[in-house]
């Protein structure tokens, strides 16, 4: 059962939100917070598995609470996923928060069956969106390559690096594993720790470094 953060700084959706979840089989609400500050405690205080946060809020909006909420966080110690809520699904807002560890996005008219199914996916860790989808973020907003490595990226050996490329191509684990002729868990340890290493906390955001720096292999 996924315990879920409400954060929204307007009453009627954070409060429809809440009724949703709860009424949903499977599914816990374990706090709700008005602004990214309340969101930052909250989280500290109920460690939820994923962090429905509201992107534009007064005060410390949604990227600045997603980025301190999944600071230093190991992907692989089961600590909160942040599911985006946006009103635009193109936007550089998002783009930022992915760049900064959210693991998805979704627009807040989608249906509350996608909801559902959203929160599922990013509580299994994975990406809630095509890579296409994020490549056409990339390619709109991300800056170019002049800024200094992400730290932990030059610790990486030769053959995660080669690793964190695929998986800035979009490639699963299956596929990766394919491609290097290794075996499945030997991929899984790859990249663990090809994303552990520059602590990033999620896919999505490996995906943003990687072609932020070049290491990406060209999409097909």
């Amino acid at each position: 059962m996924p315990s879920v953060l409400v954060v929204d700084d307007q009453f009627l959706i954070r409060s429809g939100l809440t009724a949703l979840l709860t009424a949903a089989p499977g599914y816990e609400v374990v706090g709700e917070a008005c602004d990214g500050e309340e969101a930052v405690r909250l989280a500290a205080e109920t460690r939820p598995d994923v962090v429905l946060m509201d992107i534009r809020m007064p005060g410390t909006d949604g990227i600045a609470a997603t980025e301190r909420i999944l600071a230093g966080q190991d992907p692989a110690d089961g600590g909160p996923k942040v599911l985006v809520l946006t009103t635009f699904d193109s936007d550089e807002h998002v783009f930022h928060a992915l760049r900064v560890g959210a693991s998805g996005f979704l627009v807040k008219d989608a249906p509350p069956e996608r909801l559902l199914a959203a929160i599922a996916t990013v509580h299994a860790g994975e990406m809630l969106f095509s890579p296409r989808a994020l490549r056409g973020l990339i390619d709109a907003y991300a800056a170019p390559a002049a800024r200094a490595p992400h730290p932990g990226l030059d610790t990486l050996t030769p053959r995660e690096r080669e690793v964190l490329a695929l998986v800035g191509a979009g490639l699963p684990n299956a596929e990766i594993a394919v491609r290097l002729v290794l075996s499945p868990a030997t991929v899984k340890t790859h990249v663990h720790r090809c994303m552990s290493k520059p602590a990033l906390s999620s896919r999505a955001q490996a995906v943003v470094v990687a072609h932020e720096f070049g290491l990406a292999a060209r999409m097909r």
